[in-house]
């Protein structure tokens, strides 16, 4: 007999998103724009906040990191899900897919942290300005960070811990484009209770709690903006937290929109749109919103292009 913890599948099988090759083609052409934009959007932030000096402060030091994590969450399962719309044969192995699930777990548990530590950056700004630049210094701006990063993969650990604990014994189909960590659970031949248990737990803990602090702080906020006299001064204030407030309300709304429908029967193909919204556009869509709504970026973003033409 096999020990209880021997997985038998070697190999997973992707269904991905459909059968039909035309459509697989097409799908493959939208995507890989919409990857490559994502990866030039981030890149090209990086690259304005390192030329800059006026942008190295704790504030864009931040929106760095979140560029670094929109990367990493992209790349997680966009390449892997590009090569599979033009192969016959969908398979990854049980390591990467371990591997893949790791590393998603792990830059979206720290992207839920670091959202919640830029919200309290802007609370900082705006609620007590005089004292911003001694309150909110580079060394615990990179303290909060490694904070983040510590978190969000100590997440993803116990998650990976966790799924070596299954054994695998057939079938082996995942009908998601990615390693889902519910889809590869319900293919176990092994009890998972306490396993779901843990994931549930830590899962809500990493949402609740960033949450819970992005919401306190933007609490305070409000209240600090609407004691400001002048509806010029209330616009400033409120300009500061649009575009993070855009993009927290982005990234919870689509994680927690994939954990409300877990529970239904119909959940695989919402699954599978939402995930692509949240792994895929998301990543697209924070520089943009970043880079259209702070004048600081566009100046540095003139900067950076009238030095390459000049060198040109």
């Amino acid at each position: 007999m096999r020990p209880e913890n021997e997985s038998i599948v070697t190999e997973f099988i992707l269904r991905g998103f459909t059968t039909d090759k035309d459509l697989q083609v097409l799908l493959f052409i939208i995507f890989i724009l919409i990857y490559g934009l994502a990866l030039m959007g981030n890149v090209s932030i990086l690259v304005i906040i390192c030329m800059d000096s006026c942008l190295h402060t704790p504030m864009y030091f931040f929106l760095g990191c979140l560029a670094v994590l929109d990367f990493g969450f992209s790349t997680t399962s966009t390449p892997k899900m590009l090569i599979d719309m033009l192969s016959e044969r969908k398979v990854i192995s049980f390591f990467d897919c371990i591997t893949q699930l790791f590393f998603y777990v792990g830059f979206g548990g720290t992207e839920f942290f670091l959202l919640a530590v830029m919200a309290y950056d802007r609370y900082v700004a705006i609620c007590n300005p005089l004292h911003y630049s001694l309150t909110m210094t580079m060394s615990l701006a990179i303290y909060l960070v490694a904070v983040a990063f510590f978190g969000g993969f100590l997440n993803s650990l116990i998650d990976a811990v966790c799924f070596l604990q299954l054994s695998f014994c057939g079938p082996n189909i995942i009908d998601h484009f990615m390693c889902d960590y519910p889809v590869l659970l319900n293919l176990s031949c092994t009890d998972f209770t306490m396993t779901e248990l843990v994931r549930i737990v830590c899962a809500l803990f990493v949402m609740l709690s960033s949450l819970i602090l992005v919401l306190i702080s933007y609490f305070y906020i409000l209240v600090a903006v609407l004691k400001i006299r002048t509806s010029a001064g209330r616009r400033k204030a409120f300009s500061t937290c649009v575009s993070h407030f855009i993009c927290v309300s982005l990234f919870y709304g689509a994680i927690l929109f994939i954990e409300v429908q877990r529970n239904s029967s119909t959940s695989h193909e919402k699954d599978k749109v939402v995930a692509v919204f949240s792994t895929v556009l998301i990543p697209v869509l924070n520089p943009m919103i970043y880079s259209l709504r702070n004048q600081d970026m566009k100046e540095a973003l003139r900067k950076v292009l009238s030095r390459a033409i000049v060198f040109q």
